[in-house]
C-alpha cells in the first residue's frame, strides 16, 4: 500500500491540462500552432494563464502543422493544436511530412467529451457512428506513439508519449477530451526527464569496435543524411572532422548541414551521379560513418547508390550498426563524443577552401534560370535561415555553394508543394534574431498565400523571393509545358501584403532584370521591415538540372509508352538505351 505521506513528498496536485503544458515546456517548446474549436478552448484557456508558451493561431490547421515542422527544425520540437476530426484532418498532411522527415511534432486535438465518447454518442466533427477510434487510427500511421488522456493515465501516458517524440524524432498524437483538461491529478515533483540515453554496456561495446574497426583504416570517410542533425549528431561530426581531418559529402536532402566551403567537403553522393572523386571516397572507403541515409529516387541517381556495407558505421537515432553488428539502445551522438575523445588527432593538411563565385549583375540583363541562383547564392550570409520549397527554387539553389553556418530547410522527401511559407512563420518563431530568407515559387505560394498574414501580425520580418513564372514550372517539364492545368492565377503579389498590414510596415518590389533585383536587394536590406521582391521569370525557363529533371521523371513515372512521348515539347527527350544514363545524370549535382 503507497503511504499517503510520501506519496504527498514526492508528487503534486496539478491538472491535466497544465502538467501536459508543463512537460512540452520541459521540451523547449514556447509556441503552440493551431486553429481553435469548441473541444479544444478549455485547454486554451490554459494556455492563456501558462508561462513560457504562447498560442500562435494560423489561418488553418495544415498551415498549423507546416509552422510547426520549421519551428522544430530549429528548435528541437514543437507542438499544434487543433480539434477533433475536421481539424485534425485538415492537418494530416502536414503531420505525415514531419513523420517522413523525421520532425518531433506533438499534435494535440481537443477531443469530445470522455463520457460521450464512452457512451458512443453522435456529434458534431465526427462521422455520427458513435466511432472514437478513427481519427486516432489516420493518425496511428504517421506518429510514434497515440493516447487518449484520461484522469487515471494522464500523468504517465504524457510521459510515454513525450518521451517516444524525442527519442524517435517523429511526430506523436495525443487526444484530450474536453471534459478532462481541468481534472486535477497527482503527478511527480521532478518529473523524468524524456531524453533517451544510452544504455551503458551497448555505449562502451560499439565504442571499442568502432575504435578496433577505425586503428585499421586508411581511407575514412563520412556521409551525412539530415538525421545527423535531427539527432543531435552535427557537433561530434564536426569534432571528427577536424580531429581526424575526415573528408565528408552529404546527400542532397542533408544540404548546409555541414560546411560546403570547407577544404574536407567532397560534395554531394548521388550514386552514379556523384563527381567522380566523390564516389570513389564513399564507395571506396574503409571506414565509412554515415548518419543513415535513406535513399530516394532523386538522392540517390535513382537508386543507383552503392556504399561498402561491411566498411559501414550506420548511425540510427536509437542503434549503430558497425560491419554488420548492431548495437541497441545507443545514442549515436554519445557514441560519437566519446569516439573523438579517444581518437588521436591528425596534423592538418593544407587545404583549399571553397570560394564564392566573382559574381557580378548586368544592369540590363533579364532575369534567367541560368544566372539568377547565383546571384541568390551572393545575398546569402552566414547563419541565415534559408527556407525553399521542393521545386524550382530548392533546384536552383542546391546547385550552388552556400555560406557555412546556414540553415536550409526543405522538405526534400515528403516534397509537398505550399510547406515553405507557413515553415517559415515557424522558423521565424523560433528563431527570430537570425535573418530569415524564404525563396518560393507562385504556384507554391498560392497554395499556403494567408499565412502570409500570420507572419505580418506578429511583426516578423522576414526577406521573401518570390519566383512569378506564372504556374508550376517543375510540373512544366515533367508534362504539359504549355497546358492550362500547369497555368496558376496572375496574382498582384507586391500588393498582397497590403491587405494584411499598412503600407508603411512592409517593402515589396517586383523586378524583371538582374539590375533591378540587386536594387531591390540592397533598398529592402536598408529597411527593418518585412520584404516581399517578386521576380518575373519566363514561364518555360528553368535551371538546367531541372530540365533534364523533369524528362528523368517522365520517364520514370510514365514509362516507355507515356504520354510524355507524344506530347510536342518533349520532342527529342532521351528514349531506348539512352534513358537510364539520362535518369541519372538528371539527379546528378552540379557542384
Amino acid at each position: 500500500m503507497t503511504d499517503p505521506k510520501n506519496a504527498a513528498e514526492t508528487t503534486m496536485k496539478l491538472t491535466i491540462g497544465a502538467y501536459l503544458l508543463a512537460r512540452l515546456s520541459d521540451m523547449g517548446i514556447r509556441h503552440l500552432f493551431g486553429v481553435p474549436g469548441d473541444y479544444n478552448l478549455q485547454f486554451l484557456e490554459q494556455v492563456k494563464d501558462a508561462d513560457g508558451i504562447d498560442f500562435v493561431g494560423t489561418c488553418n490547421e495544415l498551415n498549423a502543422a507546416y509552422a510547426a515542422d520549421g519551428y522544430a527544425r530549429l528548435n528541437g520540437a514543437s507542438a499544434v493544436l487543433t480539434t477533433y476530426g475536421v481539424g485534425e484532418l485538415s492537418a494530416i498532411c502536414g503531420v505525415a511530412g514531419a513523420c517522413a522527415e523525421h520532425v518531433p511534432v506533438v499534435c494535440i486535438t481537443g477531443a469530445p467529451p470522455l463520457h460521450a465518447m464512452e457512451h458512443n454518442y453522435c456529434l458534431h466533427h465526427t462521422l455520427a457512428d458513435g466511432n472514437y477510434d478513427n481519427m486516432m487510427t489516420c493518425y496511428r500511421q504517421f506518429t510514434a506513439a497515440q493516447t487518449r488522456l484520461t484522469p487515471i493515465n494522464a500523468a504517465a501516458e504524457i510521459d510515454r508519449v513525450l518521451a517516444a517524440c524525442q527519442r524517435e524524432k517523429k511526430p506523436v498524437y495525443i487526444q484530450l477530451p474536453s471534459d478532462v483538461s481541468y481534472e486535477v491529478i497527482r503527478v511527480p515533483r521532478n518529473a523524468p526527464g524524456l531524453a533517451f540515453v544510452s544504455d551503458p554496456s551497448s555505449l562502451e561495446a560499439a565504442l571499442r569496435h568502432l575504435l578496433r574497426m577505425w586503428s585499421g583504416a586508411r581511407r575514412p570517410a563520412i556521409l551525412l543524411d539530415f538525421d545527423a542533425e535531427r539527432f543531435g549528431m552535427v557537433s561530434p561530426i564536426k569534432a571528427l572532422v577536424e580531429k581526424a581531418q575526415v573528408p565528408y559529402a552529404n546527400l542532397t536532402t542533408a544540404k548546409c548541414i555541414l560546411d560546403e566551403t570547407h577544404e574536407l567537403w567532397l560534395g554531394p553522393y548521388v550514386g552514379k551521379g556523384s563527381q567522380p572523386l566523390v564516389r570513389d571516397r564513399i564507395e571506396g572507403s574503409d571506414c565509412l560513418i554515415a548518419t543513415a541515409p535513406r535513399f530516394i529516387e532523386s538522392n540517390s541517381g535513382l537508386f543507383t547508390q552503392s556504399l561498402p556495407e561491411a566498411a559501414t558505421v550506420m548511425l540510427h537515432g536509437d542503434r549503430v550498426v558497425i560491419e554488420g553488428r548492431t548495437y541497441t539502445g545507443i545514442r549515436a551522438d554519445q557514441l560519437l563524443q566519446r569516439f573523438v575523445e579517444e581518437i588521436e588527432p591528425v596534423t592538418k593538411a593544407a587545404g583549399k577552401v571553397r570560394e564564392p563565385a566573382d559574381w557580378k549583375a548586368a544592369s540590363g540583363a533579364p532575369l534567367t534560370q541560368a544566372r539568377l541562383w547565383k546571384q541568390m547564392a551572393q545575398f546569402l550570409k552566414s547563419d541565415d535561415v534559408v527556407v525553399v520549397e521542393n521545386g524550382t527554387s530548392n533546384i536552383g539553389l542546391s546547385q550552388e555553394v552556400l555560406p557555412a553556418g546556414i540553415d536550409y530547410v526543405a522538405s526534400t522527401i515528403w516534397a509537398a508543394i505550399g510547406y515553405a511559407l507557413p515553415a517559415l512563420l515557424g522558423t521565424a518563431l523560433a528563431q527570430p534574431d537570425r535573418r530569415q530568407i524564404l525563396v518560393i515559387g507562385d504556384g507554391s505560394f498560392q497554395l499556403t498565400a494567408q499565412e502570409l498574414s500570420t507572419i505580418q501580425r506578429l511583426g516578423l520580418k522576414p526577406r521573401i523571393f518570390l519566383l512569378n513564372n506564372a504556374g508550376y514550372t517543375i510540373e512544366r517539364f515533367i508534362l504539359g509545358m504549355k497546358d492550362a492545368y500547369n497555368d496558376v492565377a496572375n496574382w498582384n503579389y507586391t500588393k498582397l501584403p497590403s491587405v494584411f498590414a499598412d503600407e508603411d510596415a512592409y517593402f515589396s518590389a517586383k523586378v524583371t532584370t538582374e539590375g533591378e533585383l540587386d536594387a531591390a536587394i540592397r533598398q529592402a536590406e536598408a529597411l527593418d521591415k518585412l520584404s516581399l521582391i517578386e521576380m518575373q521569370l519566363d514561364p518555360f525557363d528553368a535551371p538546367e538540372k531541372l530540365r533534364t529533371f523533369g524528362r528523368a521523371t517522365a520517364d520514370f513515372d510514365y514509362g516507355p509508352n507515356g504520354p510524355q512521348h507524344h506530347a510536342a515539347e518533349m520532342a527529342g527527350s532521351p528514349s531506348g538505351g539512352k534513358r537510364a544514363a539520362s535518369i541519372r545524370r538528371a539527379f546528378a549535382p552540379a557542384v
